[in-house]
């Protein structure tokens, strides 16, 4: 089946139909990682957004039970040069095709990724539509009529309907007895997460290191995170533009001082906000498994995983919380640490899924700041 790409500046790209068929729509971007498909399509933090791969082959080692990295595919549509039909892998339960179809997200296989990429990068990325059924005019003018990307609340989208506990020493949890699996490890901490966008792995790597994770919808207030009293605050990753969650912003405002902190990604930019800074979009954002950061303290330079589209502005920060890493392909904000209080954040991914591992000590950090 013939599938059609367009972009809101008027560029077309003719493919083959990639899941299911119909139509889709929304920012389009590029990630860069060469392995991590599953973990992408179902990483919250690409709600809103249809991602091209650059790795010009993608799906030759299927779907498999362990890689999701929440309940459900969260990207609008997928766009791939070449798919695997028949994928080889001992975890693979099915090929991608079949995953996409199941799930219902409509892609498009067969395009010049590189032509897409080059655009992306020249003109920045745009909003897009995939349509099996329509004509390049009409596609066109959906995308014209849609919403842009930055005027939605995709937090309230993708967060967790219900508060929910996440054991201790737990590395998997099935959707059905998520609220209800029994601790099998006493836990050393417990940690209170707003869930703007989590990704399981970050849950999983608290656990493995002997916390008790309460996840929390990202509309909760302060009040209901430091009921329990929790050791520690945890602000997860996201979608969207961070200028929208201005409610978020309030509640962490309201956290600092009350609790140790640490921010992931979103959780960087709110914690900035909190702290006066505003954000700006990116040209074409970071997306990939291969963002050279340093440590201004250390002068280490660390490989990480990133995926966001916005960045601080470390010339207004405020009140003791300073620029702690940068990005050096184009000098942005990657983390922040507060003078006095036990407060940090990171803009990349600790806990990858996918990427490196080199900076999943991240979270033995924040855990030696709290209470002993």
């Amino acid at each position: 089946m013939k599938a059609i790409l367009a972009l809101e500046d008027g560029t077309y790209f003719e493919g083959e139909s990639l899941g299911a068929p119909g139509r889709s729509y929304g920012e389009v971007v590029f990630n860069t990682g060469m392995t991590g498909y599953q973990e992408i399509l179902t990483d919250p933090s690409y709600a809103g957004q249809m991602v091209a791969l650059t790795y010009p082959l993608i799906g030759n080692y299927g779907i498999n039970l362990d890689d999701f990295e929440s309940r459900r595919v969260q990207v609008e549509g997928f766009i791939v040069r070449e798919a695997a039909d028949i994928p080889s892998n001992w975890r693979s339960k099915q090929s991608l095709d079949g995953f996409l179809k199941e799930r219902g997200i409509v892609g498009i296989k067969g395009v010049d990724t590189r032509a897409l990429t080059r655009s992306l990068r020249v003109r920045g990325v745009m909003m897009g539509a995939i349509s099996t059924d329509e004509s390049k005019e009409d596609i066109l003018l959906r995308i014209k009529n849609s919403p842009k990307y930055g005027s939605v609340d995709l937090s309230k989208q993708v967060t967790t309907e219900a508060t929910y506990c996440w054991p201790a020493g737990v590395e998997s949890i099935s959707d059905a007895d998520i609220d209800n699996k029994p601790s099998e490890v006493e836990p050393k901490y417990r940690i209170s997460l707003l869930d703007c966008g989590v990704k399981y792995n970050i849950i999983r790597s608290l656990s493995r290191l002997g916390c008790e994770v309460t996840v929390f919808p990202c509309d909760a207030t302060p009040k209901e995170m430091l009921k329990e009293n929790p050791d520690g605050i945890m602000l997860s990753p996201g979608p969207g533009d961070p200028a929208s969650l201005t409610y978020v912003v309030d509640t962490v405002r309201e956290l600092i001082g009350r609790k140790p902190i640490m921010g992931v990604c979103l959780g960087n930019q709110l914690l900035g906000c909190a702290f006066g800074s505003s954000t700006f979009k990116l040209k074409f954002g970071h997306r990939g498994s291969n963002h050279p950061v340093k440590d201004l303290r250390s002068g280490k330079v660390y490989i990480t995983s990133q995926n966001h589209g916005y960045s601080l502005d470390p010339d207004t920060l405020k009140d003791g919380m300073e620029v702690a890493y940068t990005n050096l392909n184009d000098g942005t904000v990657e983390g922040l640490r507060h003078r006095e209080l036990p407060i940090f954040s990171i803009q990349y991914h600790p806990e990858a899924s996918p990427g490196p591992s080199d900076s999943a000590y991240f979270f033995k950090e924040f855990i030696n700041t709290l209470p002993k």
